[in-house]
């Protein structure tokens, strides 16, 4: 069985955000769905689909994006072993760093992983990355445009600055 990614934000103002790991996914032919729970204004169905997504065969990592306090990924670790990636997402006064901070310092013995401040393109290579340990196809895709970008940069030598 071909394995997903779930993709938890916490709020729907943060779709734009969170498009380019739906984007990064597609491109490498990896699967995922997407949800909008709140740690704070939706526990109680967090932990129902936590729980779904913990008792599944399907999903293999959860990438979660949060601003601000950025509870959404530590909450989301607690209630599962999968991999958990965190987004810290920019937006308040602190323009991400209390979420990217809040991220990072998770408690010993629940770890989150954490890419940049919206850097949800980056959390979907890293979900990428887990996957490939087992699954061929997404290996080959990740190799491929690792590729792609490689030769981005080389071009870029031929071009007049």
């Amino acid at each position: 069985m071909k394995k997903s990614v779930a993709i938890i934000m916490g709020s729907k103002s943060d779709t734009e955000k969170v498009k380019p790991a739906v984007s990064m996914l597609d491109e490498l032919g990896i699967s995922h769905c997407l949800k909008i729970y709140s740690a704070h204004r939706t526990p109680v169905e967090l932990a129902e689909f936590i729980k779904e997504v913990d008792e599944s065969d399907e999903f293999e990592v959860i990438i979660a994006a949060a601003g601000m306090s950025a509870a959404l990924p530590g909450v989301i670790a607690s209630q599962t072993v999968k991999p958990v990636i965190g987004v810290p997402l920019s937006g308040s006064v602190l323009d991400g760093m209390d979420a990217v901070l809040s991220i990072l310092q998770m408690p010993p013995g629940i770890p989150v992983a954490t890419v940049g401040i919206n850097a949800a393109k980056n959390a979907a290579l890293q979900a990428a990355s887990i996957i490939s340990l087992h699954d061929e196809d997404v290996r080959k895709a990740l190799l491929n445009y690792r590729a792609d970008q490689k030769a981005k940069v080389l071009a870029a030598n031929e071009e007049q600055i």
